[in-house]
Formats: structure tokens, C-alpha cells, sequence
């Protein structure tokens, strides 16, 4: 009988263990957050920052970090060949602008798009793991992320489990990720935390960590479906953690706002929470991307000094 308890103490001494590393993984971060601080603090930044970023090179180079976004119930196949080929045609039209970071869509267009890009450095992003809930089986988001990588895909956009992190099972969202990281192989994966769902500055935080932790090569506010997507306090909060996560680990992660991003000053805006947080070794279009479609024209619009609708 003595040792059926000692084996059960062991056992339970091993479950709490695994338990407990994601909790440890958190420990080392600040995640008690005060969101009228974070309020406050970004506040600052925009009267104080933002003004001074409203420039012709800052607008450039945001037009260079657009994720070019197409991801509606009823996009066709001549909607996406239409939006690659302006991709191709804006180089040749537009030399002296930079070109769009990448080209983000459904993967049951990735292969149209392979055939069609012919743009070099501008790469093509697919929203993989039963975009945008990411409620299915795990075996059913590392097919669908394998094929979208075999079809030509650069990189992965992910949904982190929100329902899991919501409910506490931080073991199994960080699982979930380094699954999916597992099947994009190479390629850069990006996790959505969905950021207007997660109640409070503190889940933001915790949620980027865990997501970093777990292999996230870049960490995205949002998918654009819910009824609250980015916004700046989200973004600053990200911010504060990919810095603590650097300064710990030294590991560069990429920040992508998405969703709501509707004026150019709304991209000045989060630029220049990035510089503030993060500092210029994140002011490149590799480590800085925005998901949008709207904000394209409007960008080049400005830059040109009159309305353009290319896209």
C-alpha cells in the first residue's frame, strides 16, 4: 500500500510539473497589467509620437509592410488572379514605390497565386488551422497548413485556441502551436491571439508569451471578424511583451496588426508604437507587417498627392 502512494505521489508530482512550465514561462514576464495605465501610456505616444511620424518615408514604408488582404466568403478565382496581377503591374507602374509585403489569402487560392505572382520579394501568406475560430481537429489544421505550404505558401497565419486560453488550459493552446509550427516547417508562422476577445491588457500579455514561447515567429492582433480587431493598446501591450521576450530569450518576433486598420494615420499610429516600444530594429518590413486591403490605396494616394484606387 506504501508504495501504490508513493507511486501516486510521483505521478502527481509529474502532472504538476507539466502543468507548471507554462506557468513558470509566464512568471518571468509582467503580466499584471493596469488597462488604464495602458490607456494612459498610449495616449502619451499618439499626442506626443505620432504627429512627427506623419511623413512621405514613413508612409513608404508602411505601403511596404501591407499584407495584401483578400479573405471574404465570396472571393473567386478571377477576384484573386485580378489582385495578383495589379501586384505584378504595381512594380512597373509604380517603380519608385515599394511593393507590398505579401499577398494574403484563402488556401484554396495559393496555387493561382504561385502561378501568378511574379513579383520577386513579395510572399504569399495563406490563414491556415480552420481560419478565423480555429475550432477543429488537429489533424485537419496540419493537413490543410501542409498543403497550403506544398501549394506554394510563404508564410502560415495561425488562430491561437482562444476557447483553451480562456478557460485556462494553457498547456493545450501552447500544444495546439507548437503543433502547427511543426507542420509549416520552415515557413513563418504568424499566430492571431485575437486580441478583441481576450478581455484585458493582462490576457493580451499572457497570451502573446505563451504564443512566443510556443513558436510563433510573428504574433497578430487579429482576424478582422470579430466585432472588436486591433487596436493600439492591443498593439502597445504586444509590443511590451516581444521586448521582454527578447531581452529573456534573444529571439526577434515580428508584430502584425490586422483588422480596423482603416487610415493611414491609424498605420502611422501603430509604427510609431513600435518605435516607441520596440525601437528601430523592428522599423523593416520582415520584423513590421500590417494586415489590411482598404488602406492600400490610401497610402499610395497620399504618397502620389491624389486619389489612386489601383487595388
Amino acid at each position: 500500500m506504501t508504495e501504490v502512494t508513493s507511486n501516486l505521489d510521483k505521478n502527481n508530482s509529474i502532472v504538476k510539473k507539466d502543468q507548471s512550465k507554462y506557468e513558470e514561462a509566464l512568471s518571468k514576464y509582467n503580466t499584471d497589467i493596469d488597462d488604464a495605465e495602458v490607456k494612459a501610456a498610449v495616449k502619451k505616444i499618439i499626442e506626443e509620437k505620432v504627429p512627427q511620424n506623419d511623413t512621405l518615408d514613413v508612409k513608404k514604408f508602411l505601403l511596404g509592410s501591407v499584407e495584401l488582404t483578400s479573405l471574404h466568403t465570396t472571393d473567386t478565382e478571377e477576384e484573386i488572379l485580378a489582385l495578383t496581377e495589379s501586384v505584378n503591374r504595381f512594380e512597373n507602374e509604380y517603380p519608385d514605390l515599394p511593393h507590398v509585403a505579401t499577398i494574403c489569402v484563402f488556401p484554396a487560392f495559393t496555387e493561382l497565386v504561385n502561378n501568378s505572382l511574379e513579383v520577386d520579394g513579395v510572399e504569399i501568406t495563406n490563414v491556415c488551422g480552420n481560419f478565423p475560430s480555429s475550432q477543429s481537429r488537429m489533424e485537419v489544421k496540419i493537413a490543410e497548413t501542409q498543403l497550403a505550404i506544398a501549394d506554394g505558401a510563404t508564410e502560415i497565419d495561425i488562430v491561437m485556441p482562444v476557447g483553451k486560453f480562456l478557460s485556462g488550459d494553457y498547456e493545450g493552446v501552447c500544444e495546439d502551436i507548437d503543433e502547427m509550427k511543426q507542420a509549416c516547417g520552415g515557413a513563418p508562422m504568424k499566430v492571431i491571439l485575437e486580441t478583441g476577445d481576450l478581455k484585458n491588457c493582462s490576457n493580451i500579455k499572457k497570451a502573446s508569451i505563451l504564443s512566443m514561447y510556443s513558436g510563433a515567429d510573428y504574433i497578430k492582433t487579429s482576424t478582422g471578424k470579430e466585432k472588436v480587431s486591433a487596436t493600439p493598446e492591443a498593439a502597445y501591450v504586444m509590443c511590451q511583451a516581444i521586448k521582454e521576450y527578447y531581452d529573456e530569450t534573444g529571439i526577434q518576433i515580428g508584430l502584425k496588426p490586422a483588422g480596423g486598420i482603416n487610415t493611414v494615420m491609424d498605420a502611422i499610429t501603430y509604427y510609431t508604437i513600435v518605435k516607441e516600444v520596440l525601437g528601430e530594429q523592428w522599423l523593416t518590413n520582415k520584423w513590421f507587417r500590417m494586415g489590411t486591403s482598404r488602406l492600400t490605396n490610401l497610402l499610395i494616394s497620399e504618397i502620389i498627392g491624389k486619389e489612386v484606387n489601383f487595388f
